[in-house]
């Protein structure tokens, strides 16, 4: 692939954020990613806005990011609104490496935002209901259940409470680990605490309160295994990167040493496949195909940010991801292995289940912190020696596993 580089980023904090609208989250990861790439916005050539939940909750279908970047002075450039579930963002910056690399531009934006505490609040879960085949829901629903089929559920380990259905698909799916592997809901929790624990650091995550494994067990179930602590909460931000060619940045004058190389871009849907061939998997598929296209492994990468909207969710892609073997995400998360200090740091950020899930834009919430942790400039959370990274944002549910997948390679420039 043609060298394409990230020049800025720029997010807001993540979290409730009632007073501000969708065209203001929009202005200040924009503006941020501006100001930190050192560019007007006239230089911006196509931008890629990802949005899912804005028509359903506000009434702005169609046509939402041409409006918030409109309101901005952005005129006269292809701008278009990008929809792929819990991969919007990732989708969009996708598309905007596509730009480029079909030679129609130097310079490209791509945005993800999102409000999701906004409209009537009986909606706030329905976004969820449409991220599946809507003509199968209860097919569907029948056969993610029975992938535990057998599995005694203790008693009081399901809240009354309204939540996401993704819950109930997670949940299935760490039963289905939990049988067949042997992980224990200790282990989950040792996710939560690590992620919630990393949060602390991070001053643009929702929470930055951590918490112990005994602190997450104890916490309000949701569905069992998981606990509060455990399933990413109902978030409003904004999160946007620019990038350039080789030209842009010799056109530009920017300073190549805090370019962050974009070294694989995949987007992957899923394959009919045995139930239980996890080789097969979209994550797994899109990794092999994102380290061949870098010309790296697993064992190059120094921190990685994952879709993590449940804790079990981290379980699954760090083995999909190849960071350890299949069946062992929960023993080495119970050992550190993916601590801040331990051998390869796995959302140092807090990751969805504590910075947050502002579904249209956790993808680029995720270059965020990945850039800044190649610049060596994430403060008390920095990956020491920090060199390459990886992301991995899925999206939806086609079967028993993701609709789409999206999985980035990054890294310094010498």
């Amino acid at each position: 692939m043609e060298n394409i580089y990230i020049i800025g980023v720029g997010m807001t904090f993540f979290g409730r954020q009632k007073e501000k609208s969708i065209k203001d989250l929009t202005r200040e990861a924009v503006q941020e990613a501006l100001q930190d790439a050192g560019i007007e916005y006239k230089e911006i050539q196509c931008a890629y806005v990802g949005n899912t939940a804005q028509g359903l909750l506000e009434d702005q279908y169609c046509i939402s990011g041409p409006i918030a970047l409109r309101s901005m002075g952005f005129e006269g450039i292809p701008m278009l609104t990008v929809e792929n579930a819990c991969a919007t963002a990732s989708t969009a910056l996708y598309l905007a490496i596509h730009f480029l690399q079909s030679g129609q531009g130097d310079v490209a934006m791509a945005v993800g935002v999102e409000k999701l505490n906004a409209g009537p609040k009986d909606k706030r879960f329905a976004i969820f209901d449409g991220c599946w085949d809507v003509y199968l829901t209860e097919e569907s629903t029948k056969k993610l259940l029975s992938m535990a089929e057998g599995f005694e559920v203790p008693p009081g380990t399901q809240t009354t409470e309204p939540y996401s259905v993704f819950m109930d698909i997670y949940a299935a799916g760490a039963r289905w680990h939990m049988q067949k592997y042997g992980t224990t809901q200790r282990q989950i929790a040792a996710v939560a605490s690590s992620n919630h624990t990393n949060s602390k650091l991070n001053p643009r995550a929702q929470y930055q309160i951590p918490l112990t494994i005994e602190q997450v067990l104890a916490a309000p179930p949701i569905t069992y295994p998981l606990t509060m602590p455990m399933c990413s909460p109902i978030s409003d931000g904004a999160a946007a990167a620019i990038i350039c060619t080789e030209d842009g940045l010799k056109r530009l004058g920017l300073d190549k040493k805090r370019a962050i190389k974009v070294h694989a871009s995949v987007l992957g849907t899923g394959i009919t496949r045995d139930d239980n061939d996890e080789t097969k998997n979209i994550a797994s598929l899109a990794a092999a195909k994102a380290y061949e296209m870098a010309g790296l492994g697993p064992e190059d990468m120094s921190v990685a940010e994952v879709h993590d909207a449940t804790a079990c969710g981290q379980i699954f892609q760090v083995e999909n991801l190849g960071f350890c073997a299949r069946g062992m995400g929960g023993p080495c998360a119970e050992a550190g292995d993916f601590s801040l200090a331990g051998r390869l740091p796995v959302n140092p950020s807090g990751g969805l289940l504590s910075k947050g899930h502002p579904i249209g834009a956790t993808g680029l919430g995720q270059v965020w912190e990945l850039v800044t942790q190649l610049r060596g400039e994430a403060g008390a959370r920095q990956v020491e020696g920090a060199r390459f990274a990886i992301q991995e944002n899925g999206g939806g549910v086609i079967g028993l596993e993701e609709a789409v997948c999206y999985v980035g390679v990054y890294g310094k420039c010498d």
